[in-house]
């Protein structure tokens, strides 16, 4: 696979963050206005989401990694994927590029450029949820890259496609997502004052996905001995 330098990657992660952020909050204007029915708006906003990361993920992810998302660089440096001094440029990135994707989808439904959400999303079960939404988003990119590394991009669409469902808070698992849709205060949005708990939620469910697996993905050295002896 080619190699690409800091600057496209990091241009790679704000596009594709600008992109999905972009689907995120257009496709919840865009079903918003279309239905008054919330779950007939959720499934529309579902499918595009999940859509958008499989393209995303594909065209982008051999150039930079396709992260798109602060809590997935930081598993990647902590398990020695991405160079820890890379670490701060692709949350920069991935926070630019939220805000933009916020921008983008505004001006395409003609929307002020940003406007703080009203809409609370807080709570236990809230916070639960953002921990089991990013320890299984993790979770799939692990064990999809050790197992099935080009079925990665569908993977991980059709695990948020899921977790929109099967989670109470609608499965952000993306403090940069999160950040964006704090900007807009339509269908998608999560007031700023809420996003310290899924923060702290979406990292830890990261971190717990990274030691689990790190764990779990390790073949038993006792089988590879017997194997080594076996073919003796």
């Amino acid at each position: 696979m080619a190699s690409y330098d800091l600057s496209r990657r990091l241009v790679a992660e704000t596009l594709g963050t600008a992109m999905l952020v972009a689907t995120v909050v257009g496709s919840g204007i865009m079903a918003a206005s279309l239905t008054g029915d919330v779950g007939l708006a959720l499934l529309g906003n579902t499918l595009a989401t999940g859509a958008i990361l499989v393209v995303l993920i594909t065209v982008l992810g051999p150039i930079s990694g396709a992260h798109f998302n602060p809590a997935v660089s930081l598993i990647f440096a902590m398990s020695g994927s991405l160079p820890k001094r890379d670490l701060g440029f692709y949350m920069l990135a991935q926070f630019g590029g939220g805000i933009a994707g916020t921008i983008c989808a505004h001006l395409m439904f003609n929307l002020p450029l940003l406007d703080l959400s009203s809409k609370t999303r807080t709570g236990g079960a809230q916070w639960f949820s953002e921990g089991i939404a990013t320890f299984g988003l993790v979770a799939v990119i692990l064990a999809g890259i050790r197992f099935e590394q080009k079925a990665v991009p569908w993977l991980v669409g059709l695990y948020i496609t899921a977790a929109y469902w099967f989670t109470a808070s609608t499965s952000f698992a993306n403090p940069a997502v999160a950040f964006a849709r704090s900007l807009t205060d339509t269908f998608s949005g999560i007031r700023p004052v809420d996003l310290p708990g899924f923060w702290l939620a979406e990292i830890s469910g990261a971190v717990a996905a990274l030691l689990l697996f790190n764990w779990l993905l390790q073949p038993a050295e006792t089988s590879s001995t017997l194997s080594s002896e076996a073919r003796l």
